[in-house]
């Protein structure tokens, strides 16, 4: 009932209406004014751009987005500019298909194709060829992820299986923020905004050159989001802020060479209400706690291009500590490097392969809620790739097959083979199919993990004993069996269709068969305490009793209405059919069916208005999710920018509007109180010099 308290609410309903008839209304006028003008369309780029835009995602080679095998969705700079969006999670609700949900202020749930949560374990992200899926949990710390979003070039975003080229994990989905060359970067910037959650941001970056063939920048940003609310009312503990610097230099000589070195550096501080057990009475407990995570990277890459082929060598290191207060600390050192080498086979044929190597260090502090054992390990792991492209009837037809195969230390030896096929029917559509094999390898924590998540009070029907009974989530390791890797099956087929000079399509279509999924097996009751009993454990195992096959449909749409206003579309259903095996003695329900979306659909709008104005808004809606217990809510958020020079942008944007505050999701494993997400209003400028 609380939940559906603000949908209900007479005033916001007619608040919500009342802008949403007012700004249609300033739509529209819009419109008339563009039809009547003659100037050249100043929106992003056209359809015939967004067709041929180059991609590296979905080969690891420039391609055009039109001759891509596989769902893939590309944000430009300007999609993300016009947004408003402040944060990379903000600027991925433009995806189509994607989920993107927050549980609080600094927590987020991003997940492709089903399986959203916190720690959603089959999306694999990437920030400048950087892997940022930690191995710990198997999953993104998206507080910890952040680019001067000014510098973002692009984000490739493949919902489907990518790891063929990228390996384990790159189960459901891709994302790839790239951003510009320094070279691109030649200016200094300045940035400033205030608003209601996200009290104070700015952020400098300047670039320039070194000699003839030498460019680089360096930035430094900060921000302060405060304290959302409580389904109550009442004013949460999750504010959090952030300190964060980098630099990139690009050697670009006039011959076949080049070389970029770059690196970030941060720290952060966040807070959050936690709930853990505890072995005396009331045998839990709900507090403020807080937290930080700090760390570093920089990477090399050289690339040698030459008539027919091209090499690249790329080296990077990544430390990252976070420290949660009361329950887990972790520090990580990640060394990886990655061999590529493309070169053409005759006429018809583009063949690529690599090797790849990954060195993880992972350190841990434990606490009563949450340990690992070993707490400290190394681990290494060895790829290679080899994909061949072969073109038929002249050009109109591709066929890509190729494969990974890895070796990890928790299961050994991995294939994931793929094969495509793209057929252009004409030079305005084309049709493609894909069967993928993916992987989801075991993370540290389904190998050597206790998580204390509940005590039974002594004396109740539940534990009848005189001592406490901890419920407790353990890795396989600790009771001597193998958690296997989680296997996907995927089938996709797609259709892009530029129908006219001012409208495309694209659709995209999926079924999924999943296997060895992650369950959590009862084990047999012990005491534990010594030199006497203290509690009896209650343990729970991770196994591999799970499977099913999910399904479903990911529409976008593309229409330039008249040359200054431009509509876009999309809609996505899902369907997930997720079950545990019949051996199985798992007693939790089967929450992946119902903690991700059936339906999800937005409309937005860019338009060009007099006098350097440029006005956004998009209307997006969510579906329920049952497993959760959370209502569909619908969300509108514009925004409003003013460039009266080039050198100068003034922008306010609001998100929420239609409603004073609606929860996205819940929290999973860790037990943080989820925050509402409320109306607000958000304000910037940027200078550039």
């Amino acid at each position: 009932m609380l939940l559906n308290r603000e949908h209900k609410t007479g005033p916001v309903i007619k608040a919500g209406r009342s802008f949403l008839a007012g700004f249609l209304s300033v739509l529209l006028a819009g419109s008339a004014v563009a039809q009547n003008s003659r100037n050249v369309d100043v929106t992003a780029v056209s359809l015939e751009d967004l067709w041929n835009m180059q991609v590296t995602s979905v080969s690891k080679r420039s391609q055009k987005v039109a001759d891509a095998a596989a769902a893939i969705f590309v944000l430009t700079q300007e999609d993300i500019r016009r947004s408003g969006a402040t944060s990379i999670p903000e600027a991925l609700r433009l995806v189509p298909g994607l989920e993107v949900a927050r549980i609080d202020q600094n927590k987020w749930a991003i997940g492709s194709r089903g399986f959203n949560g916190r720690f959603d374990n089959k999306l694999l992200v990437l920030i400048d060829g950087r892997s940022v899926y930690t191995p710990l949990f198997s999953g993104v710390y998206w507080n910890v992820q952040d680019v001067m979003l000014e510098d973002v070039d692009r984000i490739e975003v493949i919902r489907g299986p990518g790891a063929t080229l990228w390996g384990a994990n790159a189960v459901d989905g891709v994302i790839n923020v790239i951003t510009k060359k320094a070279k691109a970067t030649q200016s200094a910037i300045v940035t400033a905004g205030a608003g209601t959650e996200e009290r104070a941001a700015g952020g400098v970056r300047f670039g320039s050159k070194l000699g003839d063939n030498t460019y680089y920048r360096a930035y430094t940003k900060y921000f302060d989001w405060g304290p959302s609310a409580y389904p109550s009312g009442i004013t949460a503990h999750d504010g959090w802020d952030a300190l964060r610097g980098g630099f990139r230099a690009d050697w670009t000589p006039a011959g076949a060479n080049s070389l970029t070195v770059q690196g970030d550096i941060y720290r952060s501080r966040f807070d959050e209400t936690l709930t853990v057990a505890s072995l005396s009475a009331p045998y839990s407990n709900t507090f403020p706690n807080d937290g930080k995570y700090s760390g570093g990277n920089i990477l090399g890459r050289w690339n040698h291009t030459s008539e027919g082929s091209s090499m690249s060598l790329q080296m990077y290191y990544d430390n990252t500590t976070i420290t949660d207060h009361s329950l887990f600390g972790d520090h990580q050192n990640i060394l990886d490097l990655d061999f590529q080498h493309g070169f053409h086979v005759g006429d018809s044929q583009q063949f690529v392969w690599g090797l790849g190597y990954r060195s993880i260090r992972d350190k841990n502090d434990a606490s009563f809620t949450v340990s690992l054992q070993p707490n400290q390990v190394t681990l290494n792991q060895f790829s290679t790739f080899l994909q061949d492209e072969i073109s038929l009837v002249d050009n109109r037809l591709q066929i890509t097959l190729g494969s990974k195969f890895e070796r990890n230390e928790f299961t050994g030896f991995e294939i994931e083979p793929n094969a495509r096929l793209l057929w252009n029917l004409t030079p305005n559509q084309s049709i493609w199919t894909a069967v993928s094999r993916a992987v989801r390898t075991p993370a540290l924590t389904e190998e050597g993990l206790r998580l204390n998540s509940q005590v039974i009070p002594p004396g109740t029907p539940a534990n009848p004993t005189p001592l406490p009974a901890v419920v407790a989530v353990f890795g396989s390791r600790q009771f001597n069996s193998q958690f296997n890797s989680e296997d996907l099956l995927a089938y996709e087929l797609g259709y892009r269709v530029q129908a006219t000079k001012n409208l495309s399509l694209d659709i995209a279509t999926f079924y999924n068969n999943y296997s060895n999924l992650r369950t959590a097996e009862p084990g047999a009751p012990f005491p534990e305490g010594s030199p006497a009993p203290t509690d009896f454990v209650i343990p729970f195992v991770a196994g591999n009793k799970m499977s099913g096959g999910t399904y479903g449909v990911e529409l976008f749409a593309d229409w330039k209405v008249v040359p200054k206003w431009r509509l876009m579309g999309s809609y996505s259903y899902l369907q997930m059919d997720i079950h545990k095996n019949l051996d199985s003695q798992d007693p939790t329900p089967d929450n992946p069916n119902g903690s991700s979306p059936r339906h999800q659909w937005y409309l937005r709008s860019s338009v060009d208005l007099p006098k350097h104005f440029e006005q956004d808004t998009t209307l997006r809606f969510v579906d329920h999710l049952p497993s959760l217990g959370l209502p569909s809510y619908y969300s509108l958020d514009a925004h409003l920018g003013w460039r009266p020079v080039t050198s100068l942008e003034l922008s306010i944007g609001g998100q929420n509007l239609l409603n004073n505050w609606h929860l996205e999701f819940m929290p999973d494993f860790v037990n943080t109180s989820p925050t509402v997400v409320k109306r607000s209003i958000f304000g910037s400028i940027t200078v550039k010099f």
